[in-house]
């Protein structure tokens, strides 16, 4: 199982790659920073380090350069992450030999493909090791149960060897084939013919019954509720860096988009509030030309959008953004 290690200042950013790596057969440690991460680098030697390039104390580039003189660790794959990725950027990761920089905010599945690139070469299997004077193309002795017979005549049984004379092909080579006289054929003697009985109908199957209607549940069954309202054209969950979490709905059209820029709405929201008295965000009613998006807090880590095409579904989906809020908050 390959050792993943995360090195990000804020939890929201760990929360969701230890959430798109699970069941992925990877472990996943984490570090808040850079000296903790240097830490877990000696005591966990990763498989694979995933840094942030911004970090209050040792910055992404620190830390790759660290992975890179280490005397064991040196040809571990650092794929930094970055709000920012231009040019300078690059230029940096490339001098500190980073394998990529990832974009932030970032889809799981695209972190994933990243992840199972950089790591191919490491879980590939070594070649079988060929011994030398032996033909090409055999990669070592030829196995007959517990003992084998190599290319040198040696017998080999575990890790040792036994001298043994080589076997001469000839006495591989299969027998000569024996002329037999091919078999008389004899014919029975006729018997009455016996009426064959009228044959039974085979007994109709039952038809299957259908299989039940699978119950969504966790959030993907919230969302799904969501879009099937009347109305309703996506709904969308990120947290609150804008990262996405879920999606549901018919065309739902750049959802990472969405949810970057709904993080961002809900952000400056909140400071409204905070400035004008008016306590924490529940919620807020955006209403465009071309319909509606409504924003819901999902405590204090999560953000649910729901674009609406339809006026009119808004009080539905008022009314079910009530019932759905703890549950989703169970979810995140």
């Amino acid at each position: 199982m390959a050792k993943v290690l995360v090195v990000d200042d804020s939890l929201s950013v760990r929360k969701v790659v230890e959430r798109a790596l699970l069941g992925r057969q990877m472990e996943v440690v984490c570090a808040a920073t850079g000296t903790e991460a240097l830490e877990r680098i000696e005591r966990d030697e990763p498989d694979i380090v995933v840094c942030d390039v911004l970090m209050p104390d040792k910055d992404g580039y620190e830390i790759c350069e660290f992975v890179k003189r280490h005397p064991r660790l040196g040809r571990t794959p650092v794929l930094l992450m970055s709000g920012i990725v231009n040019d300078e950027v690059r230029e940096r990761a490339a001098r500190v030999q980073s394998a990529d920089v990832l974009s932030k905010p970032f889809a799981a599945d695209d972190l994933l493909r990243r992840l199972e690139m950089l790591l191919a070469p490491l879980v590939a299997p070594p070649p079988a090791p060929v011994e030398p004077g032996m033909p090409a193309g055999v990669a070592g002795p030829l196995l007959t149960g517990p003992l084998a017979v190599n290319g040198h005549g040696h017998v080999e049984h575990g890790h040792g060897h036994v001298d043994a004379p080589a076997i001469a092909s000839d006495a591989l080579a299969p027998p000569a084939a024996v002329n037999t006289p091919a078999p008389v054929a004899v014919t029975p003697p006729a018997s009455p013919i016996t009426p064959s009985p009228p044959p039974i109908a085979a007994a109709t199957p039952a038809p299957a019954a259908p299989p039940a209607p699978a119950v969504a549940t966790g959030s993907t069954g919230v969302l799904k509720q969501f879009a099937a309202i009347d109305g309703v054209q996506w709904a969308v969950l990120a947290d609150r860096e804008g990262f996405l979490l879920d999606a549901c709905g018919e065309g739902v059209v750049d959802a990472e988009v969405a949810g970057a820029l709904s993080a961002c709405l809900t952000e400056s929201s909140e400071g409204l509030g905070r400035e004008l008295g008016r306590g924490p965000l529940h919620g807020m009613i955006l209403e465009y030309a071309q319909g509606m998006v409504v924003l819901y807090s999902v405590g204090a880590s999560a953000l649910l959008a729901i674009a609406l095409a339809e006026p009119s579904a808004l009080g539905k989906v008022r009314y079910f953004a009530k019932k759905s809020i703890p549950e989703l908050l169970q979810a995140v």
